[in-house]
This record gives structure tokens, sequence and C-alpha cells, in this order.
């Protein structure tokens, strides 16, 4: 079976590598993924692979049923989306919607399980079980896809006994995978604060209430939250990334709004900390006079890789590819809506590496240069394939 998988990932290679290409091309934003929905129906028809679509709005739910197919049932998870930015590489493939790229490698993803799909589907007749292929909108935008396509049904009729997504690593070279099990990726939420009070002349302090000196206060305050609340050995992040008030230089403004992200890496102590933000900002606010509004937006979870199953996907990978191709990935703050799936099914999220430093493909995810060595779609193709058909 190996083999076999390994023969067809290198002959379908060059057919999907020009797959992601058009992807690429055809970017389209979170929950707009239209035409992209509609590509991946056509190949899906080409490969006979039966599937439901219309799922959280362009998302689609493939099955391919193996021998045995009541006997377990392993989930496959693509996101489809991009992001608003806009590409700086000069390439042939390069971004035709303007302002918008897949700069996440969520082309990648697609065209790596879509390859999956095509092999899992020639070789059904080989493999016990059900493959269920999730191909899922808005990654990158509130609520996430992966929350909506639960909500639809699409971890049930048949619940599936696994799940498994990967992500591009810029930082690990083509040809590599990497693992981690356990808490592996840190909850994601939206903080929004508005400071309100009454503004004037800023010669005469006194006969306002200093909105920016009360946001300073506060953005400076909430650091606390981090550094002496939560357990250090326990990472967690709390970020003010944007403050906005006022417009000129002699008047004190009546409102200021700040926006800001916190990241953890428990559950309980995420939830606690909101608790926190919301006393320490309203109680500051308060005591020099102002009044504050505070809305917390509750993102997507901690994303937990489980034990067994990423062990078990970890022994495979160093059967396909070899000892020295698989390694160690690190605890990240950033956020994965694949946690919501984590949360319901055991789950194995892990890292397709996509760098290439000798070719100077070193750009991370999210910048206007970011792409991929080519040569990891073949990986990803056969790797996914071979983790579906194995568990």
């Amino acid at each position: 079976m190996k083999n076999r998988i390994k023969e067809l990932a290198q002959q379908y290679a060059p057919e999907f590598i020009a797959i992601r290409r058009h992807i690429h091309s055809h970017p389209e934003l979170s929950f707009q993924e239209y035409e992209t929905s509609k590509f991946i129906q056509q190949k899906l028809d080409e490969f006979g692979v039966s599937y439901k679509a219309g799922i959280a709005g362009t998302g689609i739910i493939a099955t391919i049923e193996g021998k045995n197919p009541a006997s377990k049932t392993i989930a496959l998870r693509a996101d489809i989306d991009a992001l608003p930015i806009t590409e700086a590489n000069d390439v042939p493939y390069k971004s035709l919607n303007n302002g918008v790229m897949h700069a996440c490698g969520h082309d990648v993803h697609t065209t790596c399980v879509l390859g999956a799909t095509r092999i899992l589907q020639e070789l059904k007749g080989e493999f016990e079980g059900t493959i269920k292929v999730l191909f899922q909108p808005g990654e990158e935008k509130h609520p996430g896809g992966a929350s909506l396509m639960i909500q639809e049904g699409a971890l049930e009729n048949p619940r599936p006994d696994a799940i498994l997504g990967m992500h591009v690593q810029p930082t690990m070279e083509a040809g590599k995978l990497g693992f981690r099990a356990g808490q592996y990726m840190a909850s994601a939420d939206e903080i929004y604060i508005t400071i309100k009070g009454k503004g004037g002349h800023a010669a005469l302090p006194h006969l306002t209430v200093d909105t920016i000196l009360v946001a300073s206060h506060l953005v400076v305050s909430l650091q606390q939250v981090i550094s002496r609340n939560n357990n250090p050995f326990s990472p967690s992040v709390l970020s003010i990334c944007a403050f906005n008030g006022g417009y000129t230089t002699n008047v004190i403004p009546s409102e200021v709004k700040l926006m800001g992200t916190f990241r953890a890496m428990d559950e309980t102590w995420r939830f606690k900390a909101h608790d926190i933000i919301r006393k320490q900002a309203t109680e500051l606010a308060h005591a020099m006079g102002a009044g504050i509004d505070i809305e917390i937006l509750v993102g997507y979870p901690c994303l937990y890789n489980n034990e067994a199953v990423t062990g078990k996907a970890r022994s495979l990978a160093e059967d396909y590819l070899g000892l020295p191709n698989v390694e160690d990935t690190e605890v990240r703050m950033g956020a994965e809506d694949f946690a919501f799936y984590s949360q319901i099914v055991p789950a194995c999220f892990f890292r397709l590496g996509t760098g290439n430093v000798s070719r100077g493909i070193t750009s991370g995810v999210h910048t206007p240069t970011f792409d991929v060595d080519e040569n990891a779609i073949e990986v990803g193709i056969g790797t996914m394939a071979w983790l579906a058909t194995q568990f």
C-alpha cells in the first residue's frame, strides 16, 4: 500500500501542482469561496467521488467508502479561504484577484487533500473503513468555518474516530513534516474597549475626563493580567493592537477605542482571564472618572492534539518518509479553527514543510511575499493518503 501511494503521489504531482497554481491565482475571502468550491466539486466529479456541497455556505463533505465502511471513519480537513493581502510575488500564478491572496497556504492544504482524495478513491478496495473529507470555508474569519461545519453535522453520520489536518510551515524545509502531541495552539479571543468621558480643550484638562490618559493607563495595567495572574508555566498573551482616539493637537477626545487579542493554552484560565480583564478595565476607568464599554468576542478554542492519534500519525509518517524527515514542532500561540474539531473528536494537526532556503522561499505566512516549494505537494498528498488508510 505504501509503495502504491508513493507511486501515485509522484505520478499525480505535476497535475496537482497545476491545481495548486490555479487555486492560488483565484483566491477568495472567507465565506466567499464560491468559485473555489465549484472548482473542488468539478474535480471530485472527475475523480468519481461522492460529496455533499453547500455546507456552511461553500463547504463540501466528500465520502470514500473502503472495505467494511462501517468499521471505522477517518476525517481529513482542508481549509479553502484566502486573506485580504495584495500579493507581491512576481510569479506566473500570482493572484488575479486584487487585494486577495493565498498567503497562509490554504491553496496547498486544499490541493494536498484533494490529491489524497483522488488516491483514496482509486485504492478504496484496498483499505478498511470510510474516509470523510471536509473542504471547509472561513478558517480566517470569526466564528470560523469549522464551528459552522460542525453545527451542520460534519462530524456526524458517521462520526469520525479521528480527524487529521495539516498546515504549511515555511520555516521547515520541503520534504519534512512536524508533529506535536498535546496542547499545541492557543485559543484566540478579540477584545474591544471604548473609553468614554467629557472631552474638551487640552489646556483645561481639569474640566474634562482625559480619555487618552485613561486608555494609556489601561494598556499598561492590562499587562498585569498575564504577569501577575497567570501561571507562568502556561503560555498566555494579551496584546492591545489598536489605539484610536483624538484628531488634533489641542482637543481631548470624548472617546477612545482600543482593540486587542487574548491568547491562552488553557481553557479554564482563558475564561477566568476574561473576568479579570473586564473587572480590571472597568474599575480603572471608573476610578479615573471615565465610562467604559468592553466586549470580549470569544473565538477559537485551544487546539489539542490527541496523544494516541498524534503518536500513531507520527510513527506512520516516519515509516512513509523516513525518520530524518519527521521533526518535533513547537507550541504555537497562533490560533486555528481546526481546534473546534479537536475539542470533539481525537485529532492530529501537523505541519508540512514548504520552505527552501537555497531558493529564497522563506517568507512567513500572512505576508505579501509568501510562497512555497511546490515539491511539498507530493509529500502532502502522499502523507495524507497514507495516514488515512492506516488508522
